[in-house]
């Protein structure tokens, strides 16, 4: 098996934190499971996807596949943007006899797609010590809420038995089809923390999953035990809340709107879509895959609906020049849902 040390910040959860790695990584990119698949299939044309933050490593795998590989196979790699599991290179996939999509675990099961998931081999031992400053005592309460993501699925069963040692119930579920684990929360779905616990521990990189499972949770307290920049935070959705509210306000004056419809495998929601279109004469719908500012900025429509994947309004909606609204958001600005209501936009079973 390959492993490959990694110091740079590689974990897409990563690049808008403003912190450094405190721990060197090794992904083992599980060469040999590529090749003996290569070899059962015969297969000549092998394509490698990457998410984002991982694509400066493709050339070096992709070497290290030619060397173990007959002469008269070829490796391609996506250039497309990879967000997930949901994105994948579906024209790549249409001409390549294996199809290996790396750093995420699986959403859905194909014969002719491999999963890498790339799991971490940071110690989480040290940064669960930590957070029980912030959890509270089995004598106060001893349910917790177990959560992490897949680079750290690896992991979980330890996680949970260091947890039980100390006196805690840990309470731990598999949210719906698009969760391949007990346990998993993904950027779009944090169905796996709707447990009987009034607090959460989540392991793992970055602040978007467990800011996204605190809006979804609110009754609940969620700690964030960061194994790969060593600190312990507390998830706080004033900053986002105040953003989203923002957004809602300024697109309560928009008279055409832009409905959009994500084109990627497993990003999109046509009904969702489609009834926003249907009841508004002055909605128009708008189909891409790739959804960035610039894009609908050329439009010039007052605001915009995001049907496709709720990161695309989280991550990028401040930097859109009209309001982009999740479809929550867009009922609350057209006066058919009361202000409170605004939530965290989800995919729960949507493929």
């Amino acid at each position: 098996m390959s492993q490959e040390s990694d110091t740079e910040r590689t974990a897409g959860d990563l690049r808008n934190t403003g912190l450094s790695l405190k721990h060197e990584r090794t992904w083992d990119y599980e060469l040999d499971r590529i090749v003996e698949a290569v070899e059962e299939r015969d297969a000549k044309k092998i394509g490698l996807q990457f998410p984002e933050g991982l694509k400066r490593r493709a050339g070096r795998v992709a070497d290290d596949l030619r060397h173990l590989l007959p002469d008269d196979a070829t490796v391609l790699i996506s250039g497309q943007p990879c967000y997930g599991a949901c994105d994948l290179d579906t024209y790549m996939m249409r001409r390549t006899d294996v199809f290996v999509h790396f750093g995420h675990s699986p959403m859905k099961e194909s014969d002719k797609i491999i999963y890498v998931p790339l799991f971490s081999n940071v110690d989480v031992t040290p940064i669960m010590e930590e957070s029980l400053s912030e959890l509270t005592t089995p004598e106060e309460d001893d349910a917790v809420g177990l959560v992490t993501t897949a680079q750290h699925m690896n992991q979980f069963d330890e996680m949970r038995s260091w947890l039980e040692e100390r006196g805690y119930d840990v309470e731990t579920r598999r949210g719906d089809e698009r969760l391949t684990n007990e346990g998993q929360v993904l950027g779009c779905n944090y169905a796996s923390a709707d447990v009987d616990a009034d607090q959460i521990l989540y392991v793992g990189g970055g602040k978007f999953h467990p800011l996204g499972l605190a809006m979804e949770h609110p009754d609940k307290k969620v700690i964030i035990a960061d194994p790969v920049n060593n600190v312990v935070t507390i998830a706080d959705t004033e900053k986002f809340m105040k953003q989203r509210y923002g957004a809602v306000h300024r697109a309560m004056d928009a008279e055409e709107w832009g409905v959009v419809f994500c084109t990627k495998i497993g990003q999109g929601r046509w009904d969702v879509a489609e009834e926003i279109v249907e009841n508004n004469d002055s909605a128009y719908m708008l189909t891409m895959d790739e959804v960035t500012p610039d894009r609908l900025t050329n439009f010039g429509f007052d605001a915009y609906v995001n049907t496709g994947c709720p990161r695309i309004t989280t991550d990028d909606g401040p930097q859109f020049k009209q309001p982009m609204l999740t479809p929550g958001e867009y009922k609350i600005a057209i006066g058919e849902k009361p202000l409170d209501s605004l939530s965290f936009d989800t995919f729960h079973g949507t493929w």
